[in-house]
């Protein structure tokens, strides 16, 4: 059973749809017992990311989370705020992420791009791999998929970047390390690319 974190923000309802349409079974929940017996675990979300922190925090859930991440090794899937929330630090506030992941959550900041690139950044966006990842496996050519955020990933440790799209710049779309992994983009509104990258996810990891 995938247990599809609910902490009060993120598209719950349509990330278990497309997780029906795989044929996985999952459950929206914050049940701690829940939780504890998930095979795999999404952390959706969209929102601020104090507002993401301190939900977290307030149902009990940093120290189960930690745990099954780190000390059980769980695999677990970040999606845009979810993935935000595995870095250490976001410039959108002042409480600290589960810090998974020795990254930093930032702002666009496009200056004189302003007219051209917009914020937040929403639509359809190519993505580049660059390393190699089961999540990868059978992918679509030319992946697409759909972005909304005004905060973009940048990783201190270069081993971590998994996938980077450009607008504006080259930042970090997606990460992974050893049963974690994050991804900016919604992979629930992402049609057949985000539908491959959930298959992988519950059959790969």
């Amino acid at each position: 059973m995938i247990a599809i974190i609910d902490y009060g923000l993120g598209n719950l309802g349509s990330i278990k749809n497309m997780l029906k349409k795989i044929g996985a079974q999952s459950s929206i929940t914050r049940d701690h017992a829940d939780i504890e017996n998930a095979s795999k675990l999404i952390l959706p979300g969209v929102g601020a990311f104090d507002n993401g922190v301190q939900n977290l925090r307030d149902f009990g859930l940093v120290d189960l989370l930690n745990r099954k991440v780190l000390q059980d090794k769980t695999s677990i899937l970040g999606i845009c705020l979810g993935m935000q929330l595995m870095t250490k630090s976001s410039q959108e506030g002042i409480l600290p992420g589960f810090g998974w992941f020795d990254a930093q959550t930032i702002r666009f900041n496009l200056g004189g791009s302003a007219k051209k690139y917009t914020v937040p950044h929403m639509g359809w966006e190519f993505v580049i791999p660059v390393k190699e990842s089961k999540l990868w496996t059978g992918m679509y050519a030319n992946p697409r998929f759909y972005f909304v955020h005004s905060y973009y990933i940048k990783c201190n440790q270069p081993s971590d970047t998994l996938i980077t799209t450009n607008y504006s710049h080259d930042f970090v779309s997606g990460f992974e390390k050893d049963n974690i992994i994050g991804v900016q983009f919604h992979p629930e509104k992402s049609h057949k690319y985000g539908m491959m990258l959930l298959k992988n996810f519950m059959e790969k990891y």
